[in-house]
């Protein structure tokens, strides 16, 4: 893979590193070879995450690295990959498992709620339940209604979980290595439409790809990245543009194409969610826009929407808007109406502003 280097300003003095450009899937890749080469506890299994390498090539690679015992396929049983990881951790090992895509992980639902969210409050900590879910999530890819959906709101709401949504190669591996190391579920959720690139909405221009974005830099060895802390993309006066996954890309573009003074902020994190970072910028900016893929309808933006009017009603020049999904089932034929683009988004930051 490409290389380049990146110089860091630490006291004074100049440190050149030698960093590697990968792209989404290479960085998730690489966060488990480096997880599974410290840690002999971690196990990584799934549905063809062995000799085939994971429908998307996640795990390529990692069972003729690590062996058949730390590296297997599975049955293709969701609610039994869970279930088998929730035991594996009660038992002392670290599984990073895949569902293969976010859409199959609803007969799993019962072990993920009932099980491995409430192992360290039924045991009164005495347990804990150090395992990590990986599944791609969203659309853009013309997956149709069972390859495309967002269910990250549906474990938002479940205490004793962790979500994680990241949309960049970096974020992507050293959050990765973060939810491995941390000792509670983390629900991991890789926005496929991202896996080769930054995608912005627009479908009808080519894709530049992450070798070619400073966020493909991604250090080969071990890193971490914070779970629950957002991180501001871009700075702005004039309205707050709140956004996780592939999102935050379009919020990017959106706000680009308007010329629209934006603070653009990528969440990364939903539970825990960096409450503080959100209410500084729309104390700041006075105006804000969540976006997000799922449908609109319970979606995890109502709840960003609803800290925001509770901790920042008084800055408020405009009422906070959204913009997602369609309340339907994701749409094959209607994929790029359905997904929220930087056209639908530059409407809601034209409207917020006139307010």
């Amino acid at each position: 893979m490409p290389r380049c280097r990146r110089i860091f300003a630490a006291s004074g003095r100049k440190r050149v590193t030698e960093m590697a450009r990968m792209t989404m899937i290479e960085a998730v890749r690489s966060a488990m070879d480096v997880s599974m080469a410290r840690d002999d506890s971690v196990v990584v299994f799934g549905e063809d995450v062995g000799y085939f390498g994971g429908v998307f090539r996640c795990t390529q690679g990692l069972q003729a690295k690590y062996g058949k015992t730390r590296c297997f396929d599975t049955p293709i049983s969701e609610s039994g990959i869970v279930g088998t990881a929730i035991g594996m951790a009660a038992y002392g090992l670290k599984p990073c498992v895949e569902i293969q895509f976010a859409d199959y992980m609803y007969p799993a639902y019962d072990q993920i709620t009932q099980e491995a969210a409430r192992i360290r409050y039924r045991s009164n900590g005495d347990f804990t339940c150090p395992i990590v879910l990986r599944m791609p999530t969203g659309g853009g890819i013309f997956g149709g209604q069972t390859h495309s959906q967002s269910p990250e709101a549906l474990f938002t709401h479940v205490c004793g979980l962790k979500v994680v949504v990241p949309s960049n190669p970096f974020d992507a591996k050293g959050l990765l290595i973060s939810s491995i190391e941390d000792p509670d579920p983390v629900m991991f959720l890789e926005p496929k439409r991202l896996y080769n690139g930054p995608f912005d909405g627009h479908h009808e221009r080519p894709v530049t790809p992450w070798s070619k974005h400073d966020l493909g830099e991604v250090p080969e060895g071990h890193y971490t990245v914070p779970i629950g802390k957002a991180e501001i993309r871009r700075l702005g006066s004039a309205v707050t543009v709140i956004a996780y996954g592939t999102m935050v890309h379009v919020a990017l573009a959106a706000a680009e194409d308007a010329g629209i003074d934006a603070e653009v902020i990528d969440l990364r994190s939903l539970l825990p969610l960096d409450l503080d970072t959100i209410v500084q910028s729309v104390t700041k900016t006075g105006r804000c826009v969540v976006v997000h893929e799922a449908t609109l309808t319970s979606g995890f933006g109502a709840e960003v929407v609803s800290l925001v009017q509770e901790h920042c009603f008084y800055h408020l020049e405009a009422p906070v808007m959204r913009v997602a999904g369609w309340d339907t089932p994701y749409p094959h034929a209607q994929e790029w109406d359905y997904f929220p683009g930087p056209a639908r988004v530059g409407r809601a930051l034209a409207e917020v502003m006139e307010a």
